[in-house]
Parts: structure tokens; sequence; C-alpha cells
């Protein structure tokens, strides 16, 4: 059996979407169906491409369906997130390190908002609200209404939620306590972060970080122009066994909702340790 496939099919008559599959691979009605349910299958119709789940979905002349199959895509499976509060508009939960935070056309199962569509009670849409890398784990806050994605959007763009990293990195950064700020421009823009020392033990350093503003990689970027790269930051340092020593420990801000404050922690169970 193939191992990768792209389809782009043009629809000429009205017809089922998986029989339209069928005819176009050697892939099992059965399986079409899954790599359906995983979001590798897209619909073009008029100026809407959107992912199409349904195999008896009925399609039209002048509709376009897509395919991205990657088996090793397919038969992954994410590591579980861990549900941390349940707001009704929004939720936040933890995700581990190795589960995206958004699909890719080769399919969204491994992501955290389908993951949370698929295991959240009473379901509801999940839309995410601000990214983590996918090897970065803590915590993620996914919208389930208008009202919360408009809410907690206003508050990312005018820098209202305070948000806690720990990492673990090679080297003696200070003693414990010593803060310092790193403020490194990142893709030519202003970029901000505080650093304090929690512990240090073996050559290596535990420290909170704290950021103002969000680059991409920020946090990674920073820590390795300052000459300590992040344990197991494959990027910007080396790869190590126990994998990215980032996580993302806190969250806190005023609730768009109600107004009440809020603050949001990862279980010390789950966090980086020396």
């Amino acid at each position: 059996m193939p191992t990768d496939i792209e389809l782009h099919i043009p629809v000429e008559a009205e017809v089922m979407a998986v029989d339209l599959l069928v005819g176009h691979c050697e892939l099992s009605r059965t399986r079409l169906k899954q790599v359906m349910q995983s979001g590798a299958v897209w619909l073009t119709r008029a100026q809407s491409t959107k992912r199409l789940r349904r195999a008896k979905a009925e399609l039209r002349p002048g509709d376009e369906v897509h395919m991205y199959y990657d088996a090793a895509t397919i038969d992954s499976q994410p590591p579980p997130a861990q549900m941390i509060a349940d707001e009704h508009d929004y939720s936040v939960w933890f995700k581990p390190g190795g589960m995206y935070t958004q699909g890719t056309k080769w399919g969204d199962h491994h992501a955290i908002n389908r993951w949370v569509e698929r295991h959240i009670q009473p379901q509801r849409t999940a839309q995410v609200i601000h990214r983590l890398d996918r090897h970065t784990s803590g915590l993620i806050m996914l919208a389930h209404s208008k009202a919360g994605a408009a809410g907690l959007s206003q508050l990312i763009r005018d820098r209202q939620i305070e948000k806690c990293y720990h990492a673990i990195v090679e080297g003696e950064f200070g003693a414990p306590g010593d803060q310092r700020r790193l403020d490194t421009d990142i893709d030519e823009k202003q970029a901000l972060s505080w650093v304090s020392v929690l512990a240090v033990a073996n050559g290596r350093s535990l420290l909170e970080v704290k950021i103002e503003t969000g680059r991409r990689h920020q946090i990674r970027k920073h820590l390795q122009g300052a000459g300590f790269p992040i344990v197991g930051d494959r990027l910007y340092g080396e790869d190590a066994p126990e994998g990215l020593q980032l996580c993302a420990v806190s969250l806190a801000f005023v609730s768009p909702v109600d107004g009440s404050p809020k603050r949001y922690e990862t279980p010390l169970a789950l966090r980086p340790k020396l």
C-alpha cells in the first residue's frame, strides 16, 4: 500500500465523497473514512476550502476534492492533553510536548484543538487563541464561543496576559534568586524576557521566564543568545532524551467574560525538574 498520496479531483457529477475517493486511489473504504476523520481531505466549493470529514457528504459538479495522505501522520496518536479549567466560553489545557497546536493539510487529529473538540463535555468547537511550539509543554487556552475568542484575543493584543515559563538550560545561569533582562530584538522586532534563577545543579539551571512580548521562539532564542540553550532544544541547541525542557507553567489575567481575576497553573508533577 502507498505511504503517501496527494490528490486533486475535480467533481464532474453528483457523487458521495468516499465513492469519489475510492475510484481514484488504492486505499480501502475503511481507510479512507479514517483519513477523512483525521482531517486530511479537503473540499473546495465556490471560493471556500474546508476539511471534509463526512464520508457520505454529497458532492456537486464544480467541486474539487483534495487529499493529502501520509500513512505515518494518519497512524500517529498524540499524547493526551489534560484539562486545567473549563470556563464554558473558553477552557485551559495542559498541552504535552509532542502535541501540535494546530493541524496541517495532512491532518488535524494530532492537534490540541481537534483533540479538545473530541474530548470536552459537553462537546463544543475549539479555537486556538495563542500558540505553543509542538515540543513545548504547558498551558494553552481554547475558545468555545465568539465572545470568548474575541475577549481573549483582545487581551493578547493588549499584552494583558501574564505568561510564565520554566526552562532548564545548559550551564550555570547564576545563583538562585538572580534576575536578568534579555531584550535582543527578534526578527527586527522588540522582544523582552525577564529571567530568574530558581535552582542550579549538575551543570544546569532551572529558570523562570516571563515574557512581555510574544515573538516566535522568543524564549529559546533569547536563552541561546545569552549562551544558555534550553536542554533538548534541537533547533537552537542539542537534542536530549528528555525532550525540550520548556513549559508554560502559569497564565494570569482578568476574565473578559465576567471581569474576575484568573490564574491557571501547570501541576507541579508536569513541570521540568533538575
